[in-house]
């Protein structure tokens, strides 16, 4: 259960969808236009991200105007896997620059971990899974690690169900320990290029490539694959093509069938920048 200030998730839900939503700024790091706002319903209020459609960069691969609608998707799946590594997040039709996806923000605790970085060859930490080496602007050799956390290997197996093209580094969060102190400690962020129907997994979250499933990994697979067939799906076909949805439960299916979690294939699919 998400909890602010009181307010469990569907409460939470109803103030993004519902409540006044205001404008505070814009995080200008964002390639679409992404603000910073407020939603308030009554005594309720809760911070937001609003994306705008209209405020969407088109892209050669995914069609205009479908960005928002994935974000939500990703929040759907999340919650049907039963893994809430997405914030709440709910379409709007009535934002003050027209329709588009509002989500939780999630304040980030200060001395919150660091779950990926790039770090030199002799500096990486005790327990850290290296993904790649290179080097950096300066010409000095650097590691790319990440976290060996169970709440981050969800996040990677969520990333390979739903095919999402730009796992960055800045899009994995430490969300609210209290949901589940294990695995609520990570969410992410930032799922607009995800569920296309071809393969376009791209990540920097590679550290569990090949490990077999576990038996919760497996269940939850199969539970989602299953709710694709009822609400969930229906849910989901408002939002996706229907070849992409169909896509999502081959992914399913190839996984189950696999046991293992996705390998890279070829040159390791890596976002730039990581961050």
């Amino acid at each position: 259960m998400v909890t602010v200030g009181g307010t469990d998730t569907v409460d939470l839900l109803g103030l993004l969808a519902r409540g006044e939503l205001t404008v505070e700024g814009r995080l200008v790091v964002a390639s679409n236009v992404t603000l910073l706002g407020e939603v308030a319903l009554g005594e309720r209020r809760a911070r937001c991200v609003y994306k705008p459609i209209r405020g969407e960069r088109p892209l050669w691969d995914f069609p205009d105007g479908t960005l928002a609608a994935r974000e939500v998707a990703a929040y759907i799946v999340s919650e049907a896997l039963g893994w809430h590594v997405v914030p709440p997040t709910v379409m709007r039709a009535d934002g003050p620059f027209g329709a588009g996806m509002c989500q939780l923000w999630v304040d980030q605790p200060e001395g919150a971990p660091s779950w990926v970085d790039v770090v030199a060859p002799d500096a990486v930490p005790e327990g850290a899974l290296p993904i790649l080496e290179a080097v950096d602007a300066e010409g000095q050799a650097v590691v790319l690690v990440h976290r060996d956390h169970a709440g981050l290997r969800r996040l990677a197996l969520f990333d390979a169900v739903v095919n999402n093209a730009d796992r960055k580094g800045g899009h994995v969060l430490t969300g609210d320990p209290g949901l589940d102190e294990e695995m609520a400690a990570v969410v992410g962020v930032d799922h607009g290029v995800s569920f296309h129907r071809e393969p376009k997994l791209r990540t920097v979250l590679w550290g569990w490539a090949g490990q077999e499933l576990t038996e919760a990994e497996r269940e939850a697979l199969q539970r989602l694959r299953s709710a694709l067939g009822n609400v969930v799906g229906a849910r989901l076909a408002e939002l996706l093509e229907e070849a992409e949805l169909a896509a999502i439960g081959d992914r399913i299916t190839a996984l189950l069938q696999l046991n293992r979690l996705p390998e890279p294939e070829g040159r390791m699919p890596v976002p730039w920048p990581v961050f």
